[in-house]
Order: structure tokens, then C-alpha cells, then sequence
């Protein structure tokens, strides 16, 4: 007999107080490193604080997927040298982005993270020199202990994005509601509201997501809207039945 599929639940970020949602959740991911990755010791205070089996995600920080031109900068907290803004984001073959990346790795192993998301902004086109930087990015993370997740958004075509993960093995992140993944085995799903994150989830929603999360067996149900504390609650309630 087959085992039952695995669904993993939480939220993007912490909703609410750490305490309360180590109470509820048995994993998040984690937003700070996207913006700004706090100092090292706040990772060891956090896996000290979580329960044992409690996991964590992370999405990557933003020096290696997005450029200096994106508004989610102003929530960076270094100040940027001006010679060097072209030598950041889009996965660029810069020290700049290497260094970012290895930021983002120390803090990762320090949390105990095995899954690291990588999102990318509606105006990281699939031109042949984007889609050459992700490959030669990537290729120099083989071997690496870590799962990775790509969401990309825009104008990528399904060709593109299966090109891209056959090659370098990444999970394609997608909204369930949106569109289906192209990458089999583990699923990633982040869900950002029908409509904007100021949706609410109805019964009849959830419902329809535990049927695909059914179809496709074992992964994680990440949720990024305004109700993601009480929606991610009632789905976790819904596939427990």
C-alpha cells in the first residue's frame, strides 16, 4: 500500500507572533531574506525557538534575482555602491550576485533550511542572456544539499520554464489557481489570493486546492494572502479530515 501524500501548510512570513504560530504550523517561509537577511544569530535564535521537527523555507535574497530598479530595494537596508548597480540581479555572473547568494546560503544552513525559493519579478524576461545567467548560476550550485524553487512570473512560456528546470533541476513554483507546475516529483505552492491578496478563500476554493494538491502528491501549500493565518488554518483542518 502506498503511503498517503505529504501536504505541507504554513504562511509566507510570520502572520503572527512566532510562539503562536509554532502552535498551529509546522513550517514558513521565511520573508526577511528576500528584503534584508537579519544577522546570523537571528537564524540560530529562531531554530533554537522552533520546535524540532518544525521546518523553515526561505526565499532568496533579492541582490541575485531582482535589479536595483525594483521598488522592494527601498526595503534594503546596505546602501548600494552607484558603479555597481548593473552588477546585481537576474542572476548575473557578478561577485556581486555570488555574494548575495552566499548570504542567503549561510543563513539557510544556520536556520536548518533544505528548500530555498527563488522569485523572480515580472520583468525578468526569458531572453537569451537571462536564461543563460540562471543556467551558469545554477550550474555552479550542483551538488548543493539544498532544494531549489523558481517562481517565475511574466512572460515565460511553458517551453522556457521546462527548458530551465530540466536543466538545473529547480521546482517550478507556481499559484495552483494560476497555472499548473511543469516540474514533477515535489510541489511548491505559494497562494496569493484569487484575484489579489486581499482574497479570502472560500470552503468551496480550499476544497479545490486539496484535489490538485491530491493530484500531485507530496510538497507544500505556502499562503501569501491578507487571510493566510486563518485560510492556511481551515485548509490544514480541511486535509486533516
Amino acid at each position: 500500500m502506498s503511503a498517503e501524500p505529504q501536504v505541507k501548510v504554513g504562511c509566507c512570513g510570520f502572520p503572527t507572533s512566532q510562539r503562536k504560530y509554532y502552535s498551529f504550523f509546522k513550517v514558513v517561509e521565511v520573508q526577511h531574506t528576500f528584503y534584508q537577511p537579519p544577522q546570523l544569530y537571528t537564524a540560530v535564535k529562531w531554530r533554537e525557538e522552533a520546535p524540532k521537527d518544525f521546518e523553515f523555507t526561505l526565499k532568496a535574497w533579492q541582490l541575485i534575482t531582482h535589479e536595483p530598479s525594483s521598488p522592494t530595494y527601498r526595503r534594503l537596508r546596505i546602501e548600494l555602491q552607484k558603479d555597481k548597480l548593473d552588477c546585481y540581479g537576474n542572476f548575473r555572473p557578478t561577485k556581486e550576485v555570488w555574494d548575495a547568494w552566499l548570504v542567503t546560503k549561510d543563513f539557510a544552513e544556520a536556520l536548518g533550511a533544505k528548500v530555498i525559493v527563488f522569485q523572480c519579478p515580472a520583468r525578468f524576461k526569458p531572453t537569451d542572456e537571462n536564461k543563460r545567467n540562471m543556467l551558469r548560476f545554477f550550474e555552479r550550485l550542483s551538488g548543493s544539499p539544498f532544494i531549489f524553487v523558481w517562481e517565475p512570473r511574466g512572460e515565460w512560456s511553458d517551453k522556457d520554464i521546462e527548458e530551465i528546470c530540466q536543466k538545473t533541476g529547480l521546482i517550478h513554483c507556481v499559484d495552483p489557481f494560476q497555472r499548473k507546475p511543469l516540474t514533477k516529483g515535489i510541489f511548491y505552492f505559494r497562494l496569493h489570493g484569487i484575484g489579489g491578496y486581499k482574497h479570502k478563500y472560500t470552503d468551496f476554493e480550499l476544497s479545490r486546492l486539496a484535489k490538485i494538491c491530491l493530484d500531485y502528491g507530496n510538497g507544500y501549500c505556502m499562503f501569501n494572502n491578507a487571510y493566510m493565518f486563518e485560510d492556511a488554518q481551515r485548509f490544514v483542518a480541511l486535509i486533516s479530515t
